[in-house]
């Protein structure tokens, strides 16, 4: 039987908790991880009954070490772009339902750009957050935008150019995350069963406001499918997903 890359728990409170489900990689996405995740954004929006969601990895080690690039280096490619979009939360699928991420261990490239569109962040004491794409050759489009929305303009920069990562105090005093403690899940839950007990109209309009200056345009999705074209044509791209795939 094949292990769902995703799991998606509904419960009567109201309460979605979706799992990124790939421990033995540290819940590094592949392709097919991040149509699941596009897939239950979609369910989550369309379903009523969902008030708010939950976002957290399994395993001891990781909420999301990024996308899987020993797959990028069989392949050659990353993920088309509306395929990544979609697996973003809120970001090609509207989502008026909070997102809260409930971090622990590494939370890094595409793990740290699930994270930074969920509406709420709770990290863990052992988090480590970061960006290391440009190290491999590879961009993180989507969070070149958005985290200078999130953070001061200067540290979001220190986070993509520097590939430097962070730990969950640091990202505490930037203002990356909303608070550190000893059980992420467990707290991400209780703040969940609070809004979940919340007027469902009153919570998503507010939600819908608060994002309305962050809804990205038509014109910044062309922006980041050209420069993400344009990092897969340089060998340094090709170079750096070989390079990882041969520390394995």
């Amino acid at each position: 039987m094949t292990t769902m890359s995703v799991l998606l728990e509904k419960r009567s409170n109201g309460i979605a908790v979706v799992t990124l489900n790939r421990p033995h990689v540290l819940n590094a996405l592949d392709v097919p991880a991040k149509e699941r995740l596009g897939a239950i954004w979609q369910e989550i929006a369309d379903d009523a009954r969902v008030r708010v969601a939950v976002l957290t990895g399994a395993g001891a080690r990781a909420f999301c070490a990024g996308s899987d690039i020993k797959e990028i280096h069989r392949t050659g490619r990353m993920v088309d772009t509306d395929t990544l979009m979609r697996a973003i939360p809120g970001a090609g699928i509207e989502l008026a339902k909070p997102v809260i991420a409930a971090l622990h261990g590494y939370c890094i490239g595409m793990g740290m750009t699930l994270a930074l569109h969920c509406d709420l962040r709770i990290a863990e004491k052992d988090t480590v957050l970061g960006y290391p794409e440009v190290r491999h050759g590879m961009i993180s489009a989507v969070s070149a935008l958005r985290l200078p929305q999130v953070v001061p303009g200067a540290r979001a920069l220190e986070m993509l150019l520097m590939a430097r990562n962070i730990a969950a105090e640091e990202a505490l005093r930037w203002g990356l995350v909303n608070a550190v403690v000893d059980d992420a899940r467990a707290e991400a839950e209780k703040w969940a069963e609070a809004i979940a007990g919340y007027s469902p109209a009153a919570v998503q309009a507010t939600k819908r406001l608060a994002m309305l200056s962050r809804r990205m345009t038509e014109g910044e999705r062309s922006a980041i499918e050209a420069a993400r074209a344009s990092v897969e044509g340089y060998d340094d791209y090709t170079q750096g997903a070989a390079a990882f795939a041969d520390r394995g």
